[in-house]
């Protein structure tokens, strides 16, 4: 017990030392690879400014030397003048794809600019007090940056003179827009800003820092931008920074994004100058990267030492296991021995119950399956039977349609005899011709007759479902001519095949039509509707009626057995539960919906 401690002492040590060199190890080696992307991202950041800026900075130099601008200056124009002048800066604006370009004099007035037809032109401004026009009257090519006092527009601006002889004489000015700049970089993965030569962040991919500093300004500073109108209606607030720590390849900052309620996030800050240009470029670096390699790196140290640990474990376990084993296998070897004469013994005994139980199960299932076949056999007997005693409620109209033909055939028979003794064999050959008509009449009633009464095999196929309710309709045609019922038929044209059995579908319709006939026996205008749709994988078809409807209350027990809603007499109760039973085995459904007048009763098909 007592090796066992120092063994656990020693390794939870071990284990400590490995988590804090794994630590300082992946969180240095991350730094320096963020450090790496990043003097990599830094470097072009600053290569795309000096594009941006070269693109530009010769332009104002190369207008200075324009004749017209120079005769302008010298003798300064009327109206007409003046608009040539604005339009061809304009021009020069629009193909140099620049914020602005204007001509100042020597006063600093805006005698001309690009943005003359705007609604806040530079035109009669005066913008002496910006250092890039004192740079350039001084002789030299201004550079400054600033917000547009009167389109309040960021821009970096050019100045050059415009001399004649040894004067000068006034400064062409090209202003930039560095709107792009920003809106090119900020997908980039990291946060860029660049800082003027008094710390004021004006381009920065992060919104909520433009124009804020890392540091407070001097009262000094301020007022000398204030003068200078180059930061108006701005802040200039110190970003909140939490912590900074150097290092070799940077900074390590701490600060807050500007959100509300946001913890501080820890970056790396690297920088580099634009000494041409007076700035600073930063670029700072989420640790988030770095964070996710140190927390890998003491999740893979953790997992080893768990997988360490674990294997001593079952090691000092294997090893009690192999005692504990050598102790008891003798112990265990006699209650084996007692126990494999009990258990022979209980063997013999269960395996004469378990064949006895056999031989009862066996019985059973045998004895279930002949109730099963019976109870199958007694539902298409049902079925069956169902359907003779529609069509022994159909006689009296059936009896009738067949002995109207027959006397008819009698008729033409007699007259035929007649004729023929005339010698009127035309006459006779169209009574012969009304008589075979009459007798295909008759065939057919009598086919869709047999059909309807056979027994069903119950098997199920692809039946075309216009047939199907074309022989319901044969079947109930004596009855629903005798009725005087308005039968509506809506069938599509591209009607498909369903899934179903032919005979105890037709006997489906024919009950639900049935049911119908009797619900409006009693009305005036007596209406049945048989419609059929199409929903996605299935067939809907519907029996409407105009009768008086089921009652809410009552829908839920007409499908029970030898429940029925009719006078006594008029039927037993098992004509909606055989059907239902039918549709059932079909794979299908029936259910009552209610539409708001009638009874409708919609039967679901697959096809």
């Amino acid at each position: 017990m007592r090796h066992r401690l120092i063994g656990l002492t020693v390794f939870v040590v071990c284990f400590a030392l490995a988590l804090w060199a794994g630590g300082v190890l992946a969180y240095r080696s991350g730094v320096e690879a963020l450090a790496d992307q990043g003097n990599a991202r830094l470097q072009l950041y600053i290569s795309y400014l000096r594009g941006v800026l070269e693109k530009y900075q010769g332009l104002p130099e190369l207008l200075a030397t324009n004749h017209q601008l120079v005769n302008f200056l010298q003798n300064p124009g009327g109206g007409r003048q003046i608009e040539a002048l604005n339009l061809y800066l304009e021009t020069i604006n629009n193909i140099s794809d620049a914020a602005d370009t204007y001509l100042m004099n020597r006063e600093g007035l805006t005698i001309a600019a690009s943005n003359w037809n705007t609604t806040k032109p530079f035109v009669g401004r005066n913008f002496s007090y910006r250092p890039y026009f004192k740079e350039a009257m001084a002789g030299h090519l201004g550079r400054y940056f600033a917000l547009g006092t009167t389109s309040s527009e960021r821009g970096y601006y050019f100045a050059y003179p415009v001399r004649h002889g040894g004067s000068i004489l006034g400064a062409v000015v090209v202003k930039i827009s560095i709107d792009a700049v920003e809106r090119n970089w900020s997908d980039q993965g990291a946060t860029f800003l660049v800082t003027d030569p008094e710390g004021i962040i004006f381009i920065t991919t992060h919104e909520e820092w433009r124009f804020k500093t890392f540091h407070p300004l001097a009262p000094d500073v301020l007022n000398r931008l204030r003068d200078s109108r180059r930061y108006p209606n701005t802040s200039l607030a110190p970003i909140p920074v939490v912590e900074e720590q150097g290092i070799d390849r940077g900074t390590i900052i701490r600060l807050h994004l500007g959100r509300q309620d946001a913890r501080a996030q820890t970056f790396l800050q690297q920088e580099a100058s634009m000494a041409d240009a007076g700035w600073k470029v930063y670029v700072l670096s989420e640790l988030k990267s770095v964070e996710a390699r140190v927390l890998f790196t003491l999740m893979s140290i953790t997992a080893m030492a768990a997988l360490a640990l674990l294997t001593m474990l079952l090691y000092w376990q294997r090893q009690k296991q192999v005692a504990d084993r050598q102790r008891f296998i003798e112990e265990n070897r006699r209650m084996l021995e007692d126990a494999n004469e009990k258990l022979e013994m209980r063997v013999v005994e269960r395996t004469a119950a378990l064949t006895d139980i056999n031989v009862q199960l066996r019985q059973e299932i045998q004895e279930r399956r002949r109730t099963e076949e019976e109870l199958r056999h007694t539902r298409r007997e049902l079925i069956h039977a169902a359907k003779l005693a529609a069509l022994g409620q159909m006689s009296t109209v059936i009896t009738h349609e067949l002995n109207q033909p027959l006397a008819a055939i009698r008729t033409y028979t007699d007259n035929g005899l007649q004729l023929l003794t005339k010698g009127r064999l035309e006459d006779v050959g169209w009574n012969l011709d009304q008589i075979r008509e009459l007798t295909e009449r008759m065939g057919q009633l009598a086919m869709q007759l047999k059909i309807f009464a056979r027994k069903s095999s119950g098997r199920l196929h692809r039946v075309p479902l216009h047939g199907v309710i074309d022989g319901a309709m044969e079947v109930m045609a004596p009855i629903i001519s005798k009725s005087g019922v308005h039968l509506t038929i809506d069938l599509p044209q591209d009607l498909e095949g369903v899934r179903a059995n032919a005979v105890l579908l037709q006997q489906v319709l024919v009950n639900l039509l049935a049911n119908s006939l009797q619900a409006v026996a009693d009305q005036e205008e007596k209406r049945v509707t048989l419609s059929v749709r199409r929903d996605e994988d299935t067939v809907l078809l519907r029996v409407t009626d105009n009768g008086p409807g089921i009652d809410p209350a009552l829908v839920r027990r007409i499908f029970e057995p030898f429940y029925t809603t009719k006078d006594p007499g008029k039927g037993l109760g098992l004509g909606l539960t055989i059907t239902a039973r039918i549709m059932e085995d079909m794979g299908g459904r029936i259910r009552v919906v209610h539409t708001g007048f009638g009874a409708c009763f919609e039967i679901t098909l697959n096809t």
